[in-house]
Order: C-alpha cells, then structure tokens, then sequence
C-alpha cells in the first residue's frame, strides 16, 4: 500500500527577504559607478571619433579656401547654398560653413554628449534645420572672428568638447573629467580636466599654465575666442 507523502514549501521569512534586498542593493551600489564611467568612456568614444571627421573636413576646407572657417573664409562662399555659415558667436555657424563648402553632409559628427545636446536629426535643407540648437556638442576656437591659422603651433586645439551649456567654460561632467580637443596637427587628444572642490567647472593645464590662457606659449600672446555650440531649447 503506497502513502503519500506530501511536503510543503515554505515561503521565505521577511527576515530573508529582508537580507536579499539588502544584498542586492549593496551589488547595485557596487556595480554602478562602474556602469557609469564605462557610459561615459563610451560617449567620449563618440565624441572623439566625430572629432576626427571634423578634422578631416576642417583639413580640406583650409586647403581650398587658404584658412579655417571665419569671416575671411565666410566671403568666398557661395551665398546661394541651401545652408550658409555665420562667423558669430558659436559654433554652429562656423561648422555651417563646412556645409556651405559642400565638405560634408552629415550632423552625426558634430554631436557630443553634454547636458544640453540632443541626436541630430539629418535634416539639413536649411540654416534652420542644419545643426540647430543642441545637435552640435563642439566648441570651435577663433581668434576674433577668424579661424586659427593652420601655420601655428600644430598642438593647438581647434575643437573641442564638452562645454557648459551655454558657456565657454569646461565641463568635467559628461566624460569623466576629460577634455577631447581636436588639435593643429590633425590628432585628438583626451586632457584630463583639474576640478577644484565643489567646482562644477574644469581646466586644463600644461605645467602651470591654463591651456586657454594667453601666457600660454602655443598661442603666441593671443588668447583663442571659445565659440561655444547652441545649447538645445534656446533657438538656433
């Protein structure tokens, strides 16, 4: 004769749920800083790749019209173009005048993760649609409103990202305290960024100099103009 033998299950106490959620926790706790640098190292992969293209074209638009974008370079484009350039005060118009020169039809490389940019969308039928406000991540140095001269000090950065939103001071946040700057020489460079205590602003230095200072020798007495990209949700 066969007897059944029944078991029963008995459910975790609230004691043990209790220790799992605590375990859990503490792992999460762990592994994310973790997630988070590798996100941001990830995004400044982009920002450099996307750095690098724009070098490219800067490379060619200086071949043909004998400078970076400016206001010098500005008057030989043609003005008849679907997306005309703007030597003001950010980058969207100069990286603009790469289009105007037909160098390049693609937003993506001008994207930069930071707070205040969005994906472009690729549309690029006119000055109100080609890099508007947040699809570019770049800030663009000049001096003035003229380009860098090609002929200067190779290391020289000409682009670089990221930036507050809305200003010209550097942001430590999005790449993890890093600077990319597309130089002279057509390289880019990650610079680790100085962060006082409590600062939400960065600097980079060579020595004991701030990069972008005057009395820095790479720029022969003349500090560059950052011209900042046009954060998203304040117009074009």
């Amino acid at each position: 004769m066969k007897t059944n033998v029944q078991t029963t299950r008995r459910g975790f106490t609230l004691v043990e749920l209790l220790v799992v959620i605590v375990i859990i926790a503490s792992l999460a706790g762990l592994t994310a800083p973790m997630v988070i640098r590798q996100r941001k190292k990830a995004d400044q992969t982009t920002a450099t790749n996307n750095a690098r293209q724009i070098g490219l074209a800067l490379v060619e638009f200086d071949n043909d019209y004998g400078s970076y974008p400016g206001t010098s370079a500005l008057a030989q484009l043609d003005t008849t173009a679907s997306v005309t350039g703007t030597a003001g005060p950010d980058s969207n118009g100069y990286f603009r005048m790469l289009f105007q020169a037909g160098l390049t039809q693609a937003e993506d490389m001008f994207y930069a993760k930071a707070k205040s940019t969005i994906k472009p969308d690729g549309i690029i039928t006119s000055n109100t649609e080609c890099l508007k406000a947040g699809e570019c991540g770049f800030g663009y140095l000049a001096v003035g409103t003229e380009g860098l001269s090609s002929a200067g000090n190779p290391s020289r950065p000409l682009v670089i990202a990221p930036l507050t939103p809305g200003a010209t001071t550097l942001d430590p946040e999005p790449f993890d305290k890093n600077l990319v700057a597309l130089r002279g020489d057509n390289s880019v460079v990650s610079l680790k960024m100085t962060v006082a205590s409590g600062a939400t602003v960065g600097t980079v230095k060579q020595g004991t100099e701030d990069l972008f200072a005057a009395s820095n020798p790479i720029w022969g007495g003349t500090a560059p103009t950052i011209k900042p990209p046009v954060r998203a949700g304040s117009g074009g």
